[in-house]
């Protein structure tokens, strides 16, 4: 974590706070919109893309090569091209993934953020805004009505993960990356640091996503039977 910012701080918690409070209260204001009003859905999705790339601009113009290690090949990248088409056409074979994806990565991220000491107060910020709006669309979706995650979701989520993540790999093997955290773990702390050297802590974190795919399912296991 930057110097300003410690984890699981009272700024930390601040934001880790602010996510599900905004949005409840996106929630709020689209009940007051006329029935299936698309403004908020359409407005997240032009505030998410814009924030995903100021990180790639921002790389770019401080000099540094995209290629091959700042290309859009983390799961958050993923991620956000999924919520945003989600929030754009509420597609359920697109929310399906978007879900999924974005609240048990997302989440993560935003619980132990990959940022050492030293990373931008800018990045930082751009991280946190990142991150949490990939939240904050998933739980407004869900909490307005507009979106849930369908029977069968959990196998098709994880079967596209293992897919990503095996086209990562294979690009992390040759060009010597980390996307993903595939070839190794994060140099700060995370929920990988507890799992053993590679590749140990691959097999166990494939067992944890399935675990957090199967309790985010949960609250709609009896709204989808049958």
């Amino acid at each position: 974590m930057p110097g300003h910012l410690h984890l699981f701080g009272l700024v930390h918690l601040l934001i880790l706070a602010s996510v599900p409070a905004f949005a409840a209260v996106l929630v709020v204001v689209q009940r007051r919109l006329p029935p299936g009003s698309p403004a908020i859905r359409y407005g997240l999705a032009a505030v998410l893309f814009p924030c995903e790339a100021f990180y790639y601009g921002y790389t770019a113009w401080q000099g540094q090569p995209m290629f091959p290690d700042h290309l859009p090949l983390e799961l958050c990248d993923l991620s956000m091209w999924l919520v945003v088409i989600a929030l754009l056409t509420l597609k359920p074979a697109v929310f399906d993934l978007a879900y999924y994806f974005a609240l048990a990565g997302a989440s993560m991220s935003l619980l132990t953020p990959d940022m050492p000491p030293s990373y931008p107060a800018l990045l930082a910020v751009q991280f946190f805004a990142d991150h949490g709006l990939l939240v904050v669309a998933i739980l407004y979706l869900v909490w307005s009505g507009q979106a849930r995650p369908r029977p069968g979701s959990v196998l098709r989520a994880m079967l596209a993960l293992n897919i990503c993540a095996a086209f990562v790999g294979t690009f992390d093997f040759i060009f010597n990356t980390n996307y993903m955290f595939i070839r190794a773990k994060p140099q700060t702390v995370s929920l990988l640091t507890f799992f053993g050297p590679w590749p140990w802590y691959l097999l166990a974190t494939e067992g944890v996503g399935v675990v957090l795919f199967l309790l985010l399912y949960l609250p709609f296991r009896q709204t989808t039977r049958g």
